[in-house]
């Protein structure tokens, strides 16, 4: 019997024993805790000593310098900011005005364009009237004249000098002479229409209107030229 019970023990069918701590378990939790209040510490510790060397413990002198140095940077940047939109703000109101000075400088060119054009073509016009003699000083070219309302005539002539530019200014006066029919008879006004002076250089156009009586058919308007002497120097006449 009793050598059935040790071999029992002894073979691999045996019991399993268990080994317990005889340490009571009051005493095992405060182990525990006195471990888990030197890992916090530890922690704790590991945390303010962090903070001490990044300077990020509130009331450190170096946070305080640390701080004051990022507000002066973002005043600067601010500062900086300011004067870059400023600059921003100046450039385009220049380009607006050098795309307005362009824009009206473009239409100066090209009512330049116009005048050149109007400039080529009187002058087109001016060598079509040239005399074909060089006789006289003056010569008269170009008489144009019509009736917009009886009693009124407007008319147009080209004044010129021979000889271009080597000659002096001319000095004098030009007459306009009307005549024509009234009541079915001849009629004539009495003596020039109009009478003025007249002074240029090379050539000169002359605008101008008059009046006569209102039943008065106009037939011819005649354009004399006077020196300073009263002495013709140039006609035209035109049959309307």
């Amino acid at each position: 019997m009793r050598w059935r019970l040790l071999r029992r023990r002894l073979t691999v069918s045996a019991s399993r024993m268990t080994v317990r701590s005889h340490l009571p378990w009051p005493l095992r939790w405060a182990v525990a805790a006195l471990m888990l209040g030197f890992c916090g510490a530890l922690g704790l510790w590991a945390f303010e000593f962090g903070r001490d060397i990044a300077g990020l413990r509130p009331g450190h002198p170096h946070d305080a310098q640390h701080l004051s140095q990022l507000q002066q940077q973002i005043e600067t940047l601010r500062q900086e900011r300011d004067r870059a939109q400023s600059l921003a703000n100046t450039a385009d109101t220049l380009i607006t005005a050098e795309r307005v000075t362009q824009a009206r400088l473009g239409e100066q060119v090209k009512a330049l364009e116009a005048e050149n054009l109007s400039l080529r073509d009187d002058l087109g016009f001016f060598e079509r009237l040239l005399p074909a003699s060089n006789q006289g000083e003056v010569s008269v070219r170009g008489l144009q004249a019509d009736i917009p309302a009886p009693g009124q005539l407007r008319f147009q002539v080209l004044v010129m000098q021979r000889g271009g530019r080597i000659q002096p200014p001319f000095r004098g006066q030009y007459e306009l002479l009307l005549s024509g029919t009234q009541e079915g008879r001849p009629w004539s006004h009495s003596g020039p229409v109009i009478k003025r002076t007249l002074q240029f250089k090379q050539y000169h156009r002359i605008d101008g209107a008059a009046q006569y009586p209102a039943d008065a058919v106009i037939k011819k308007v005649v354009i004399r030229v006077l020196n300073t002497g009263d002495k013709e120097v140039a006609t035209q006449s035109l049959r309307l």
